[in-house]
């Protein structure tokens, strides 16, 4: 009864018309319509006995080109079918299960694949929401050449496609703070040591080979190149104000969805600035400096929701040891603020420490809960969405601000 079940409806209407003739030949006694009606109900029972038979060995692979891209675009999907038997495929009818949110199922039809060949299919699949999504596994469903039975065999393997919140592509230019291993310090180990013994690193694809560091290679026994970037490196800090009780809205336009997306902007931008960057949330500690660091943030944004949290305190106590630390920068994104917040985050800058708080939500803040911030040393940069953070960030980065008060908005 299983293998009847893998008739298609042509196939069924073939047998219920072979049995209506066979019938109908004892009741009229015709001999030729029996013979006809005993053809016809063969065919699909034959096709169904070829079919439930057949022993294809296949095997199916997967890659996404991106495997991580930002809400509102594209990528696009190469499934590659191999068989590796020693007889050709019929028809085969594929089926990749995609979820509804990138576009729905994708679906094929192949004629045949010669032994040990292969064939390769690619689909476009694009989300509009962020997240973490399976693509697969893939369905084979063979097929006689008449249409009479499918037959389905699945794959077991899926593959993980991220959408990542929005980008918004932000100017260069750093914002300036505490930076180590510049200034004065940086020119007594110049002269001490020389340009050429400054921190050199592990050769990498790309790097100038004017730039190898000869002593160093060949003491280590690999390239070795001079970092030529050292005095401007620093360590820094994003904070994202994931709480619930701050942020309002559903959808793309919510402001915790604004904020998600300012945040991986902000966060691809200091990493492009070469600095050693951790990324803190309300609940604390979540991503620490890591050489993998941006694609673990993008991965973590893709997938971060609101926290039931009330209080900053416990990211609060994160970025005090931030700043206790060194890092020169801090940049917070946040949603609501209230006068109790602003004094917890009064506690986070020390010394030369540039603080910035990016506000999403023009009207969620009250412009006294601002001038406290400012009053503390924070520069406040507020915009109505993610996509007016590429001009509030210009004129953060323009301003030569080393951490003091500013009483101008960007908006």
């Amino acid at each position: 009864m299983t293998t009847l079940s893998a008739l298609t409806t042509r196939g069924r209407s073939f047998m219920a018309a072979g049995i209506t003739a066979i019938v109908c030949s004892f009741v009229l006694g015709e001999r030729d319509l029996l013979r006809a009606g005993l053809l016809v109900l063969s065919l699909p029972l034959l096709s169904v006995l070829v079919v439930s038979r057949t022993r294809y060995r296949l095997t199916c692979s997967r890659r996404a080109t991106p495997a991580r891209f930002p809400a509102g675009q594209e990528a696009q999907v190469h499934v590659l079918l191999e068989n590796v038997s020693r007889l050709p495929t019929g028809i085969l009818l594929l089926e990749d299960q995609v979820p509804y949110t990138l576009g729905g199922r994708a679906r094929f039809v192949i004629d045949r694949i010669e032994p040990h060949g292969a064939r390769e299919m690619a689909y476009r699949v694009r989300a509009d929401v962020r997240g973490r999504y399976h693509v697969g596994p893939l369905t084979v469903r063979l097929a006689d050449p008449f249409g009479l039975v499918e037959l389905a065999r699945s794959f077991s393997a899926a593959d993980a496609i991220t959408v990542t919140p929005p980008i918004v592509p932000l100017p260069p230019g750093r914002l300036t703070g505490s930076w180590t291993g510049g200034g004065e310090s940086r020119a007594r180990m110049v002269a001490s040591a020389g340009e050429d013994d400054v921190a050199p690193r592990e050769y990498r694809h790309g790097d100038d080979l004017r730039r190898v560091h000869w002593r160093s290679t060949a003491r280590r026994g690999e390239l070795m190149v001079r970092r030529e970037e050292q005095q401007w490196q620093t360590s820094a800090t994003l904070f994202l104000d994931t709480r619930r009780t701050a942020h309002w809205g559903d959808g793309p336009g919510a402001t915790f969805e604004q904020a998600v997306s300012a945040a991986a902007s902000i966060g691809l931008q200091l990493g492009r600035d070469n600095l050693g960057l951790r990324y803190v949330t309300d609940e604390g500690v979540v991503l620490p400096p890591s050489a993998t660091f941006e694609g673990s943030l993008l991965d973590l944004l893709a997938v971060v929701r609101t926290s039931t949290g009330r209080s900053l305190r416990p990211g609060v106590a994160a970025l005090r040891e931030a700043a206790n630390a060194g890092d020169g920068l801090i940049v917070g994104v946040f949603g609501r603020l209230t006068s109790e917040d602003v004094r917890e985050m009064t506690q986070v800058r020390r010394g030369a420490a540039a603080c910035v708080a990016v506000i999403v939500g023009e009207s969620g803040t009250a412009p006294e809960v601002i001038r406290l911030l400012h009053v503390a040393g924070w520069r406040v940069v507020t915009v109505s969405s993610a996509a007016a953070l590429e001009t509030a960030w210009a004129e953060a980065g323009g301003s030569g601000f080393r951490g003091e008060p500013d009483r101008t908005e960007a908006r």
